[in-house]
């Protein structure tokens, strides 16, 4: 089922469209080095063998998950020899180009420095994070997208033409809701439908069911990696969807995260973190409820535990918003390391020493408790940072209370004199 035509391939119309960079260094034939980044099925391999077809070179496969330097250099030599013999340049297509460490990734540098070879590497990891900045300057990067439910679908329409069979309507829609925008899962799955029709007693001419389809196809597994990229991209999705107060969203990242197979507990901090973060004094009670989500999860385990994430999550979406807490912590940080050295005053330095007293430690401390109102209207920050204001609570829900109470202790502090 592999196109042999750029017209055949399906999908990556940014990249492939008329008039763009790709497709015309394609038909020009001036291709060089460079990497493709996308999830599986998006047509990585395929569209780099229609590139060593387009530009008349030697296409090599090489796999970084079952190959090693050694097998670099035998294929870098073949290389030399085509280029001087033949004059015919060669595509080095290096599959899970990640694989390969930092160190193995130098083996390829000195052939596309001199243009030896022309590297295509394939990766479904950032390659910003997996390939070594060296290698990764002199490639260009180009990211592949999932395939659209129609290049799906005419994938598995052309498929099912040539095995000379046919789907109903609602199991040709399942297969392409299982794919996930993936061609090779689509065209595995198709091809065992087939199989299992074949090999039934009797078979019919009528089109295959839906039935027979959801009876063949094995539970899909969530797009997750819990090492990779795609496990901060949903984490990301989930505390956003929270922060946005979309209930619907932060279940559904939720419950990926989980079907993917996520540690809950890693789940449950950053449900405190964004209780924290997102929520704070707004409501407190979001930081409580985050907390004892995390301590039934711990006491019930998987799968009982799991809904009371699902309570705080929800409980966290719906809560009033302020990040007053996060911003003032972030100011204050910044203000200690500007004045790292700037002294504590006096007065509310501890004394516990004759000679700490004679240096006029705690000199002029006034007991707060034994003052009229419980307020002594001392100072607290050092003399460089007086008057600084760090925290200005929201009018969010309970943050608003915690307004008043900040201007009324003010007033009584003002008044202590």
């Amino acid at each position: 089922m592999r196109p042999e035509k750029l017209e055949e391939f399906l999908g990556q119309q940014h990249l492939l469209g008329t008039a763009k960079p790709l497709r015309d260094a394609i038909e020009r034939g001036a291709v060089g080095s460079m990497v493709f980044w996308g999830p599986p099925g998006t047509g990585k391999t395929t569209l780099a063998r229609l590139i060593a077809n387009y530009t008349e070179r030697e296409f090599v496969l090489f796999s970084a998950v079952t190959e090693g330097v050694p097998r670099v250099r035998e294929i870098t030599k073949q290389a030399q020899q085509r280029r001087e013999v033949e004059n015919r340049g060669t595509i080095l297509f290096c599959d899970e180009i990640h694989r390969f460490n930092k160190a193995q990734q130098d083996a390829f540098l000195p052939w596309v420095e001199e243009g030896v070879i022309t590297l295509i590497g394939a990766t479904t990891e950032n390659p910003s994070f997996e390939l070594n900045s060296a290698l990764l300057s002199r490639l260009r990067v180009f990211v592949l997208e999932p395939l659209e439910a129609a290049h799906i679908r005419r994938i598995v329409e052309s498929a099912m033409a040539s095995l000379g069979g046919e789907l109903a309507e609602d199991a040709l829609d399942l297969l392409v809701r299982h794919a996930d925008g993936d061609a090779r899962r689509v065209l595995n799955a198709t091809e065992a439908v087939w199989d299992h029709v074949t090999s039934l007693p009797s078979s019919s001419t009528d089109a295959i069911c839906i039935e027979l389809v959801e009876s063949v196809l094995e539970r899909r597994v969530a797009r997750y990696d819990k090492g990779g990229e795609e496990h901060y991209n949903v984490i990301s999705a989930l505390h956003k969807a929270v922060r946005g107060s979309d209930v619907e969203g932060a279940l559904f990242w939720l419950a990926r995260m989980i079907d993917g197979g996520e540690d809950p507990m890693y789940l449950a901090r950053r449900v405190v973190r964004i209780a924290a973060e997102d929520i704070g004094l707004a409501d407190p009670r979001a930081l409580q409820i985050a907390l004892a989500a995390k301590d039934a999860y711990h006491f019930l385990g998987t799968p009982e535990g799991e809904l009371a994430l699902v309570e705080a999550v929800i409980y966290l979406a719906t809560a009033p918003k302020s990040n007053r807490i996060y911003e003032a912590w972030g100011r204050a940080q910044q203000a200690a390391r500007d004045h790292p050295s700037a002294p504590v005053p006096h007065h509310i330095r501890n004394a516990p020493t004759r000679l700490m007293k004679d240096l006029g430690y705690g000199k002029g401390y006034r007991y707060d408790h034994a003052e009229q109102g419980h307020a002594a209207g001392q100072e607290y920050l050092p003399q460089v940072l007086r008057g600084a204001k760090w925290y200005e609570p929201s009018t969010h829900g309970f943050e608003k209370t915690v307004a008043e109470r900040i201007e009324w202790w003010a007033k009584r502090n003002k008044g202590s004199g």
